[in-house]
């Protein structure tokens, strides 16, 4: 293999080259290459950087690109810049009117100040605790102040559901519902801003903090349903004996006007009855009043006498000086029939 002919008429390069000082320079170039990330770093669109140099902070980028830091002096610490969440744990608290809750939370929070934030929490768990502690604190206290009504309720002036077939009969179910002052959604706020007060000196801004599930505690949950299932008992047992006090109301008039309605139609029979009787008397009166009437009547009336007394085999003996004795006297023997001529 040949020389170069530039090292031929320049030997002090090579010897240069072939010096101590020239392999620990390129020692030092290839270390510094291939950790190239020693000495650049890059800053995202949605965070936040701050350099610190031997834990104190020097500088903050929060215009995303690629940024220069001296290696093994300038640490890096990144800071999200986007809406975090806090799911906090189950609490347990009493409520004003002495009923025990498990209460359940939830929060959305960010970053405002990035430099205040590292120098009072140093990361997101820190964070996290605190916002365990301070907002798990509101919430107790804010139980604590509010009857259970006021936790559960949101709407004021609300009217209990009515039944109109309920109303019509006249029964309505006992409305006991009280009304609130303030509701979940206030209360809510009130948990938000006594919070965003306190953690605003960490450098945390508390967007909302919301009641994700309210119940009672375990062991009191089945006392409770106990307790309304009772309850709804007590109503079902008001409205059988509603009920059956009706049906006997409605049975007794039932039977009141059973018996005015037969009474009614009994007197208005009778009336009809006594007033054919009246009409029947006065003509048979006036049909006995005529002479010729009489004397048709006292001959059907024997009529009827001898056909009773000589309807079977009957031998008699009368008197021709007696009613009967004259009637057949005077009938008289039958005429005798035509004869027919001869043809």
């Amino acid at each position: 293999m040949e020389t170069p002919r530039a090292l031929l008429v320049f030997p002090g390069a090579i010897r240069f080259l072939q010096s101590r000082g020239m392999t620990l320079l390129g020692i030092l170039f290839l270390l510094t290459a291939s950790k190239w990330g020693a000495l650049l770093f890059t800053v995202h669109q949605y965070e936040t950087v701050i350099i610190t140099r031997f834990g104190k902070a020097i500088r903050t980028e929060t215009r995303p690109g690629l940024k220069l830091k001296l290696p093994a002096l300038d640490v890096v610490h990144r800071f999200d810049n986007r809406i975090l969440a806090w799911d906090g744990p189950p609490t347990e608290c009493p409520t004003k009117d002495k009923l025990y809750l498990i209460v359940d939370c939830f929060a959305r929070w960010r970053i405002s100040n990035p430099l205040l934030y590292y120098n009072r929490l140093n990361d997101e768990r820190s964070a996290l605790s605190r916002l365990d502690d301070i907002l798990g604190s509101e919430t107790r206290t804010a139980v604590a102040t509010h009857d259970l009504v006021e936790i559960i309720r949101v709407t004021k002036g609300r009217q209990p559901v009515r039944d109109e077939e309920l109303e019509k009969s006249g029964t309505v179910l006992p409305s006991n519902i009280p009304d609130i002052q303030l509701g979940r959604g206030e209360i809510e706020k009130q948990i938000t801003e006594r919070t965003r007060q306190k953690i605003a000196d960490f450098g945390i801004e508390l967007l909302d903090e919301r009641f994700k599930r309210s119940k009672y505690n375990p062991a009191v949950a089945a006392k409770i349903i106990e307790r309304m299932s009772s309850e709804r008992h007590q109503i079902a047992a008001k409205f059988r004996s509603e009920g059956r006090g009706e049906a006997a109301n409605i049975s007794g008039q039932k039977e009141s006007d059973v018996a005015s309605i037969r009474s009614i139609a009994t007197k208005n029979a009778l009336e009809i009855e006594g007033k054919a009787d009246a009409e029947a008397a006065r003509i048979y009166a006036n049909a006995y009043a005529l002479p010729d009437a009489q004397d048709v009547y006292s001959f059907l009336r024997s009529l009827d006498v001898m056909r009773a007394a000589f309807e079977h085999d009957t031998t008699a003996v009368i008197s021709t000086n007696s009613d009967l004795g004259r009637l057949l006297k005077s009938a008289g023997p039958p005429a005798a029939a035509p004869k027919q001529p001869a043809p």
